[in-house]
């Protein structure tokens, strides 16, 4: 098979590295870092499978474009896309589904919000209704920084027509857990679950980000509370879906929070997630292009298969990320990162310079370990890391710490 990834980050690094386990791998535009990238549009691609990365050319309608002209598609047409396109319309689809999120209201006027806003105690969520490139959301326990953000972003001021909606949402608390969910347009399976960390800085210090680092499997997150969860919140918005006339084949990627009220959906996605996918895909035992190909067909018959063990993932970031990253840094140690065993480098933000691989964006590389344990997996990824290097280079020393530390102890 023949097999086009749409995209360009660490997400599509590590799904065309499982899927040239069994096919040939084109990733449109890629970056010098994945091998087989080609400048060639996926309109232009000749191929027998298009997966679709990132959120933006879904929303955007390639999926689209691509089916109308015959090819076999992996990733929602532009109306599922609307799950990640607008928040606001999400959280409308949860409620006719019946899914439990957290309370919350959709404003385009700042006295609205702000008095929505004076009902939040404690903790307070703004994000932009449109896509914000993972940089729309802001929780704060600061009154006056809520205050502000609803003002910036509704104004057009932070993130242009993506914000000029807001939701609010009230703040929730709990450990967190992403599920992705293959999905045929009638039904879906689980891949394995997946933890990531939002926060910049260790001890979830710092502003958010589009993801520092993952980990999978997760201690919480036995197959009772996945089939739960399918239950409760994937399948009923699937069927939705499908009742709003919406063929929807691709991944649902599901963000919970287990708060001292149950589970609550803080967010759907319409695409793998970044980090995520750099820690559930490398446990993959299934072929990952029959199984997409068997969604994409609206035929899925088996459910994925996973290692027993576990991978943890670390972002290395560049200076200054998230508000404006440096770019041009020559990056050192890839080699040797990539000759610890059980490590994989998935690159993303990274450009050539004469030969040599520099920064290039905000988040650089994913460092993913597998190993039979979480300390195991842990200790292979950080190890790998330790050969990497540039000027300013950031990344978080506490990713899957705490589910080590369990491990170890428990």
């Amino acid at each position: 098979m023949r097999v086009c990834v749409v995209g360009s980050g660490g997400r599509e690094h590590a799904l065309a590295h499982a899927l040239a386990r069994s096919s040939e791998v084109l990733v449109s535009p890629g970056n010098p870092g994945i091998p087989g990238s080609v400048a060639t549009p996926p309109e232009e691609v000749d191929a027998d499978l298009f997966v679709i990365g990132p959120e933006q050319p879904l929303v955007d309608g390639l999926a689209d474009r691509l089916r109308s002209r015959g090819e076999l598609v992996f990733g929602p047409g532009a109306d599922g896309a609307r799950l990640e396109g607008s928040k606001a319309w999400m959280k409308d689809l949860l409620a006719e589904a019946g899914v439990p999120t957290a309370r919350h209201g959709a404003f385009t006027d700042e006295t609205s919000a702000l008095a929505f806003l004076d009902q939040m105690h404690d903790l307070f969520v703004i994000k932009t209704d449109g896509l914000a490139a993972g940089k729309g959301v802001l929780v704060t326990t600061d009154r006056s920084e809520a205050t502000a953000a609803v003002g910036e972003y509704l104004s057009g001021t932070a993130f242009g027509d993506a914000g000029r909606r807001v939701v609010i949402e009230e703040g929730l608390t709990g450990p967190e857990l992403s599920v992705l969910a293959i999905c045929d347009g009638i039904k879906a399976v689980p891949l394995a679950p997946a933890q990531d960390f939002k926060r910049l800085g260790d001890s979830d210090e710092g502003p958010n980000t589009g993801g520092m680092g993952a980990f999978s499997p997760v201690p919480i997150a036995t197959n009772d509370v996945v089939d739960s969860l399918m239950e409760e919140a994937v399948l009923p918005t699937l069927a939705v879906l499908r009742a709003r006339g919406i063929d929807y084949r691709g991944v649902l990627y599901c963000g919970l929070m287990f708060t001292p009220d149950g589970p609550r959906v803080l967010e759907y996605n319409v695409r793998f997630g970044d980090p995520e996918t750099q820690v559930v895909v490398p446990r993959l035992n299934s072929d990952l292009a029959d199984l997409l190909a068997s969604a994409a067909t609206g035929s899925i018959s088996e459910e994925p298969m996973f290692e027993d063990g576990a991978a943890v993932g670390v972002v290395c970031a560049s200076q200054d990320y998230p508000s404006s990253p440096r770019t041009g840094d020559p990056i050192i140690g890839l080699n040797a990162a990539s000759e610890v065993d059980g490590a994989t480098v998935f690159c993303a933000g990274v450009g050539m310079v004469d030969g040599h691989l520099v920064t290039a964006g905000g988040r650089v590389l994913t460092v993913t370990g597998t190993g039979g344990t979480v300390t195991d997996a842990r200790d292979i990824a950080y190890t790998a890391v330790a050969e990497i290097s540039w000027p300013g280079m950031q990344y978080r020393t506490d990713i899957a710490g705490a589910a080590a530390n369990e491990a170890n102890t428990g």
